[in-house]
């Protein structure tokens, strides 16, 4: 099983990814002001599936790639720092736009509302390399199974994301209107995450060079 610290941290990191910008959050905010708090709880449930695929594969991936090649984790480790770093200037880069602008979109139904999500969250690089850079580095061989670990890690990012994005596409419409007259706050939030997910990336770095 994983250790405790690793949980702590992973937990802190999965919650500073669901709170940075991404396609699915962008999808279920533009979903949730335009048809519906209803309409973006199941789109989030076609998100959560493409969750466990990614998951699921990753776990299986991971635990035959360290037990062929096991100096692969340092490698995987530096990625996962870079990934980090990517996702610190994606906040704060110049032309940042907030996801809680509203966006037309059309009326759809309950299976396509399920569908498009599935496939937002599929097709989000986001959420690739979360499972298959970021993910690996927190696996300890030493510590047990593989692929146990894997997929308690993944479990937790999922329970995680899934609890937030759920929150964020009922109260959707209101923070819309609290953001619209406040640039400033969505400004600072940004340089907020990006100030912490650079320092989760340098010292994960360092940590992989010991």
């Amino acid at each position: 099983m994983p250790e405790i610290q690793n949980l702590v941290v992973f937990a802190l990191i999965a919650l500073g990814m669901v709170l940075t910008p991404g396609p699915n959050m962008i999808y279920l905010i533009s979903r949730s002001i335009c048809q519906g708090p209803g309409a973006g709880l199941i789109s989030l449930g076609g998100v959560a599936l493409g969750f466990v695929f990614y998951m699921v594969f990753a776990a299986l991936g991971i635990t035959a790639l360290l037990l062929a090649v096991p100096f692969a984790h340092n490698g995987l480790c530096f990625a996962g720092a870079l990934y980090l770093l990517f996702l610190a200037w994606q906040a704060v880069k110049p032309g940042g736009r907030s996801p809680f602008q509203v966006r037309d979109l059309p009326q759809d139904g309950p299976r396509k509302l399920f569908v498009m999500g599935l496939v937002t969250s599929l097709l989000n690089p986001k959420v690739a390399a979360l499972y298959l850079s970021l993910l690996p580095q927190f696996i300890r061989p030493e510590s047990g199974s593989v692929l146990l670990q894997s997929l308690v890690f993944g479990s937790l990012q999922m329970a995680i994301s899934v609890s937030v994005n759920a929150l964020i596409a009922v109260t959707a419409g209101l923070i819309a209107a609290f953001l619209a007259g406040r640039p400033l706050f969505m400004l600072v939030q940004r340089w907020i995450m990006s100030t912490v997910l650079a320092s989760l990336a340098v010292s994960m770095a360092a940590e992989a060079r010991r």
